[in-house]
């Protein structure tokens, strides 16, 4: 192995390093008390080292939401493919996506509320962006009804899931009715 290859090894691994330390204090402690002299003292790296990395705490936030993209495009097609016929896979969908929100709250808000800096329905959208979405329309794609846009319809299904998600968290909708509340975005909003 080249000196470069190790170096470049190194700094991909300080990297994950500081986005998963990120994301570990923004599931503890909220994202406010994400700040760039923590994560340092943190990862026991001077803050020059972290800005070596990331511009500051919009592309750290950026970073930690294209990995939770990921993160949700397999769980996503993982709950869809174990279903069997298209009511159990947008249904398996819709509550991979709400548990998903739940289980990671900071993840999501770097996903969906806060500024990571991150295009989204444009042309330079990141690739994993682009696949989560990909993942909501492969299954529900399925469900559209005729005459309308696969991926119009997407993006309302969506709008409702993260709707629910969000209002649930801040405890605006009581959390006993989720599971119904599913059903019901899956009963009136799909064509089965």
């Amino acid at each position: 192995m080249s000196v470069q290859e190790r170096k470049e090894r190194e700094r991909a691994v300080r990297e994950r390093l500081i986005v998963a330390t990120a994301r570990e204090l923004a599931e503890q402690q909220g994202w406010d008390a994400v700040t760039t002299r923590r994560l340092a003292e943190r990862i026991e790296y001077s803050q020059p080292v972290l800005y070596s990395h990331f511009r500051g705490k919009r592309e750290i936030i950026g970073a930690v939401a294209l990995e939770g993209a990921a993160e949700m495009a397999t769980a996503l097609r993982a709950a869809a493919s174990a279903a069997d016929g298209p009511r159990a896979r947008v249904t398996a969908l819709a509550r991979a996506y709400l548990d998903f929100a739940e289980r990671n709250p900071a993840v999501y808000d770097a996903m969906f509320q806060l500024d990571g800096g991150l295009a989204f329905a444009h042309e330079d959208t990141p690739e994993p962006l682009k696949d989560a979405f990909a993942a909501l329309l492969e299954t529900l794609g399925e469900v559209t009804g005729e005459g309308v846009h696969p991926a119009l319809f997407t993006e309302v299904f969506w709008a409702a899931l993260h709707g629910l998600a969000t209002l649930t968290r801040a405890g605006r909708l009581p959390t006993e009715d989720a599971e119904r509340r599913a059903e019901l975005l899956v009963d009136r909003l799909a064509v089965i």
